[in-house]
């Protein structure tokens, strides 16, 4: 017995790296370190510093700031603006880009072209949309000179510096983002499913309405998600060619003001917690809803 014990205590040792791999642990996990690092540094340690100063106001106690911010009309309408925009905006992309990537799914001649120009704007960016907006559609912009050219306007239409421009904008440059995502879960949805209800005898409407949409629908929650956070912090469209004083000041306008026109740093922390908590809210009821649809295989790469 006691030569036996020596001889199993004589054994090769587990390595650290069996040891971890025991409880789950691969050495792979160690590449997640810089991202998590990058979180961190640009995220978490913003977020927690915004929040603390969020409850550190000039005047008043630690909730002084939100009371302020709930119990003055002018900033607490800031809210809604900013919703009137940024919810609308986020489904007209979504739902505009389901029909755009359900053609462009199969053989579409141009295909490539036609997607580069529908991406285009991504490369632009959000003040030379606005800029392009001014020059195209506002008072001596080419739409309103065509229109008063051929006499189909008395005066020139106002589509700009109000909600209408702001709009338009979020709209350009939401879309691209709307259409490459859905056009994603497009193409993970297996197209012998479709093939397949065809041979039943299900004309396009049906095979879409029953199959697609059903398999599509968890993937476009997603995408609305992803469209109304980038249409919710709007902020360059609405300065350029909204109203910011007015029909268009959203609460990322009052943050920026309270922190850098009136310099109350704490103010400013405080409107963009409260963006977050919205942003948040609108992100939890939409996961809510998503986790109502269907959870089965796609039947493809999805």
């Amino acid at each position: 017995m006691s030569a036996l014990g020596a001889a199993g205590g004589a054994g090769p040792r587990r390595t650290l790296r069996h040891r971890l791999a025991d409880r789950g642990v691969d050495r792979m996990l160690w590449l997640v370190l810089p991202a998590t690092a990058f979180v961190m540094v640009l995220f978490v340690y913003p977020f927690i510093y915004g929040l603390q100063l969020s409850f550190d106001p000039q005047q008043g106690g630690p909730f002084a700031n939100y009371h302020k911010f709930f119990a003055d009309p002018y900033l607490r309408d800031t809210v809604w603006k900013t919703l009137r925009l940024g919810l609308p905006a986020a489904l007209f992309n979504v739902l505009a880009s389901v029909p755009v990537a359900y053609a462009m799914r199969g053989k579409v001649r141009g295909k490539r072209t036609i997607t580069t120009l529908l991406v285009v704007p991504i490369t632009l960016g959000t003040v030379l949309t606005a800029q392009g907006l001014i020059m195209y559609a506002g008072p001596r912009g080419w739409l309103n000179r065509v229109l008063t050219g051929l006499h189909l306007a008395d005066h020139p239409v106002t589509l700009v510096h109000n909600y209408t421009g702001v709009f338009l904008s979020l709209i350009i440059t939401g879309f691209p983002f709307a259409f490459l995502l859905t056009l994603s879960y497009l193409s993970g949805i297996d197209p012998a499913l479709d093939k397949a209800a065809a041979t039943l005898g299900a004309g396009p409407w049906m095979r879409f309405r029953k199959i697609t949409l059903p398999l599509l629908a968890p993937g476009l929650a997603i995408t609305f998600t992803l469209a109304f956070v980038l249409a919710f912090s709007v902020f360059p469209s609405a300065q350029m060619v909204g109203k910011p004083s007015g029909s268009t000041r959203v609460i990322s306008i009052a943050a920026y003001d309270a922190a850098f026109q009136q310099f109350d740093y704490s103010m400013g922390s405080t409107i963009a917690m409260i963006m977050a908590v919205i942003m948040l809210v609108v992100i939890g009821l939409v996961m809510v809803w998503r986790a109502t649809l269907y959870k089965g295989a796609t039947g493809g790469k999805g």
